[in-house]
């Protein structure tokens, strides 16, 4: 059979799952995020969902589902049908998660399967930009003067923001004073504002405001210095060698959809993130283009899972 044959078979097996699950005349796949509209999950599936709309010819809308940490949202998918026309946009936190609790309405690696990766986000440490450090060593040097003085922000216990600050806290031997928000945005522009000290976030939801002069960047998390901010050090080259921290970020399904459906989708998805114009769009927003097919993305998804859950147990940090 050819190429061209091959697809045309997925694709009417596709478009048979969404004609029998009968939801309307024309299907409509939903996408939920689980976070605030404007943060990096937020603005990836948007993005996504505009492109995929495009391929498929047929709608795939985001709703922000909020709650949890991202838990309502995820077990909205997990007990969704598997149809493919109800999706979720997360980040690494969903591996998180489970390590945070064992009382989960769902179970991540039986529940929920994995789609494809579309990036991934170092993050950035950022300060008011009338702060009296201008750069890491300065900062952690302020903490360890004054432990407990400075207050950090986060998306909430067990985001992103939270570990990620954890960690550098460990390996930098500082004492800072958790303030957990329900979304990044708000805690970035309250950092702006010199209500709290400080966010490790990632680059979309702080690229406006050090754009603006309103924060000042001290260092990034990721492997490498990012295009988008080349002036500013990694926190492995400040002196912490070996710190890396760059979540991805991807699409997820709920378990029982068929092969077909899978490679469908993760097909599409990782055509529309090599597609030049919206990949531009996403490395603007800060969002390193790293597209990740099915299966590759289900071995990272496992490796993951077994590497947070040991490191959040060493952190000793528990779940609300």
């Amino acid at each position: 059979m050819s190429t061209s044959c091959q697809k045309i078979s997925v694709t009417l097996l596709f478009l048979l799952g969404f004609l029998s699950s009968a939801v309307s005349q024309v299907s409509q796949t939903t996408i939920y995020v689980p976070f605030t509209a404007g943060g990096t999950v937020d603005i990836f599936a948007r993005v996504l969902s505009q492109e995929l709309t495009k391929k498929f010819n047929a709608p795939f809308v985001v709703e922000n589902k909020l709650g949890g940490g991202g838990i309502i949202a995820t077990n909205a998918v997990a007990k969704s049908k598997p149809n493919g026309l109800t999706l979720l946009a997360f980040h690494q936190g969903i591996v998180y998660n489970s390590a945070l609790s064992s009382n989960l309405p769902y179970d991540l690696m039986k529940d929920l399967v994995p789609i494809a990766i579309v990036g991934v986000t170092p993050n950035v440490l950022v300060v008011p930009s009338s702060a009296p450090y201008k750069k890491l060593s300065d900062f952690v040097a302020y903490a360890k003067a004054n432990p407990m003085e400075l207050n950090y922000g986060s998306a909430g216990v067990g985001s992103n923001g939270h570990l990620a600050m954890e960690m550098l806290k460990s390996a930098a031997g500082i004492k800072l004073t958790h303030v957990p928000y329900k979304g990044m945005p708000q805690a970035v522009a309250d950092v702006a504002g010199n209500q709290i000290q400080a966010v490790l976030t990632t680059l979309p939801a702080a690229i406006p405001f050090i754009q603006s002069g309103k924060v000042i960047p001290l260092a990034t998390s990721g492997l490498k210095r990012s295009s988008i901010l080349p002036h500013v050090p990694t926190i492995s080259e400040s002196g912490y060698k070996g710190f890396i921290y760059e979540p991805w970020y991807g699409f997820l399904g709920p378990n029982g959809m068929s092969k077909a459906q899978i490679d469908l989708l993760s097909n599409l998805i990782v055509d529309a993130s090599n597609n030049p114009e919206m990949a531009n769009k996403l490395t603007i927003e800060g969002i390193e283009m790293r597209p990740t097919p099915h299966q590759d993305f289900q071995k990272i998804l496992y490796e993951d899972y077994v590497k947070w859950g040991d490191i959040i147990g060493k952190l000793g940090i528990k779940g609300q």
